[in-house]
């Protein structure tokens, strides 16, 4: 189905786009809380609050954005969706390892003048652009692998 022409598709695209905003959420707030409280590296803490979006988006796709997708049990499903998501975190761990540190340059270059600072800035400029690619990959693979079965029901 294409997200162009079947407004279902386009819907459930919007609300998959909801649903990860609310796990971006998730994702950034851990990530900043054990970055700044416990001063772990951004690859660790990131990594832990990429696992806590993934079961926040879990929970939410399935009962909202995919609410007839239920031929497969619960812990079949949560196993595909981790599958993706751990492949969405391979995609994502290079970006935030080789990125972050030019990301961090650039804002220091900046001197912007604001409470902000460069590190604070350049770790979440790269969470977002890990977010906003491992999302393209999370999209289309879950829809067509761990949710494929939505197009049955309506059958």
């Amino acid at each position: 189905m294409s997200l162009v022409t079947n407004s279902q598709e386009r819907m459930r695209f919007i609300k998959f786009i909801t649903v990860g905003a609310i796990g971006a959420v998730v994702d950034f707030g851990i990530m900043n809380l054990f970055s700044k409280l416990f001063s772990m590296p951004l690859t660790l803490a990131g990594t832990i609050s990429f696992i806590c979006a993934i079961i926040s988006n879990f929970l939410w796709n399935r009962f909202w954005t995919y609410p007839d997708s239920r031929s497969r049990p619960i812990a079949m499903q949560l196993t595909m969706f981790f599958i993706v998501n751990l492949t969405g975190l391979a995609i994502r761990l290079p970006i935030l390892h080789f990125l972050e540190p030019p990301m961090q340059r650039m804002f220091e270059h900046l001197a912007w003048n604001t409470p902000l600072t460069p590190e604070f800035l350049g770790k979440n400029f790269t969470l977002a652009v890990a977010v906003s690619v491992v999302m393209l990959w999370n999209f289309f693979v879950n829809r067509y692998w761990t949710y494929n079965d939505v197009d049955k029901a309506k059958s």
